[in-house]
């Protein structure tokens, strides 16, 4: 075999940098959507003389669309296991008045007030889980009862009234990073959150790199690393230094640094633990996931369960933000989370999504939303364009698929295969001759 033959060919340019920014593991379709975001951001800064990126701007984007932002994490890994959960907006709105009751009435600390929003969420998706999970009873219908009944508890608890909250519990939905007694110019502590999480992006490079070189991996040339890393490490930069040097008493949002923190946890827990795959091989194809051992009805249980929990949290951070809880609270809001997913890269029919996918749907639709409303345009008209972005990104995959050509979201989905591991314990097998198997399959799925 000659020296051609078994020397690999070595990859250049754009593979390279699309290699450098995920390309092999996330979709082609998910840094389209980058790219859209980046184009509409653009293109309002443009078009309204600057405000888009203004910090003020900036605050009040993250501050509107925290608690939908929180939303689509639950709801990517709902969505990945072939389920939809119509009752998040319900269920944050009843969750809201009951810590507004329980602070009013009575006088529960805010913090304790907190922890009993995550319980009544927690007993809440556990409710719902039990009939997706152990009845069998569709995610669809039950969230659909489910949005019903805590659309009319929220009705029958709160009276249909609204119910303000004590000012020490708004920190958590209208607080800032506090400010440090010092004689500079801008939030201190704001712009330590964005170096450091620079400093996160090269020594994350750097380790990639390394574990790369001793696994025998191709590896992208060392000045698309840098590439890399200066663009990431810039907007981080950037964006913190806006966040801090914005209106005197601000700095970057409490229920940022929460939607931080919730990001970097779920992604995690997506990536790189067992239940975190097994989510992705039950929405990809549960019968060969409950043969290699996975208890799908556990999976769906506390998927559906974790994905109350969010509600609650949001729930409660848009009550904080808003001074009070009303009978209109969460309106909507599973709809916009829905798209925010879908938008992201997920797929309709399971099996493929990502936390930083959905964030980054989710953000389109925030900018979008408040560009148009940036520029005057009418809500009837703002309604109009988000659909059509919606029926767009996912259209555009059909179609793509349907022609014939290589579907970006099958792309996408069969290289995220080929890099998971395989589960514990190994698929059953049935034995070259008979109808019997090479292990007992666990027929319980309890």
């Amino acid at each position: 075999m000659s020296q051609a033959q078994t020397t690999p060919r070595r990859r250049g340019g754009f593979a390279d940098i699309r290699k450098a920014f995920g390309g092999g593991t996330s979709s082609a379709r998910q840094l389209g959507i980058l790219g859209a975001l980046v184009v509409i951001v653009l293109f309002f800064q443009f078009t309204t003389n600057g405000l888009t990126l203004s910090s003020i701007n900036l605050i009040n984007v993250i501050n509107q669309y925290s608690y939908i932002l929180i939303l689509a994490i639950g709801m990517v890994m709902v969505i990945i296991m072939g389920h939809i959960d119509l009752s998040v907006g319900s269920v944050a709105a009843f969750v809201g008045i009951v810590v507004a009751k329980s602070m009013a009435d009575w006088n529960l600390p805010w913090p304790l007030a907190i922890v009993l929003g995550l319980v009544v969420g927690a007993l809440i998706g556990a409710w719902q889980g039990f009939w997706v999970a152990y009845v069998g009873v569709p995610a669809f219908i039950v969230t659909l009862a489910g949005m019903l009944i805590f659309r009319g508890a929220n009705q029958v608890v709160g009276q249909s009234t609204t119910l303000a909250v004590p000012q020490e519990f708004t920190v958590i939905g209208a607080g800032y990073v506090p400010e440090l007694p010092l004689a500079v110019p801008f939030n201190v502590l704001t712009l330590l959150l964005g170096v450091v999480g620079a400093a996160w992006i090269v020594v994350n490079e750097l380790r990639l790199r390394a574990r790369q070189r001793r696994t025998g991996a191709e590896t992208a040339p060392g000045w698309v690393s840098a590439v890399k890393v200066v663009v990431l490490g810039g907007v981080i930069l950037a964006a913190a230094w806006q966040f801090a040097t914005g209106r005197p008493g601000t700095g970057f949002p409490i229920s940022g640094v929460i939607l931080l923190v919730l990001v970097i946890v779920y992604s995690f827990i997506t990536n790189n633990t067992t239940f975190g795959r097994r989510i992705y091989a039950v929405g990809g194809n549960r019968l060969a996931a409950t043969l290699s051992g996975v208890k799908d009805r556990r999976v769906d249980f506390f998927v559906m369960m974790n994905m109350s929990v969010l509600a609650a949290l949001a729930g409660m951070i848009f009550v904080a933000r808003s001074g009070a809880s009303g009978p209109q609270d969460g309106n909507g809001w599973e709809l916009d989370a829905i798209a925010a997913v879908f938008i992201g890269g997920a797929a309709v029919s399971g099996g493929i999504g990502t936390v930083i996918g959905a964030i980054v749907g989710g953000l389109v639709m925030a900018f979008l939303t408040n560009g148009l409303q940036l520029t005057g345009v009418d809500a009837d008209w703002q309604s109009i364009i988000k659909g059509l972005v919606l029926l767009i990104a996912v259209g555009v995959d059909v179609l793509s698929k349907m022609s014939g050509r290589p579907s970006i979201i099958g792309i996408w989905s069969s290289r995220r295969r080929a890099r998971m591991e395989p589960l514990d314990p190994p698929a059953v097998v049935p034995t070259a001759g008979t109808n019997e198997t090479s292990q007992p399959v666990d027929a319980s799925r309890q």
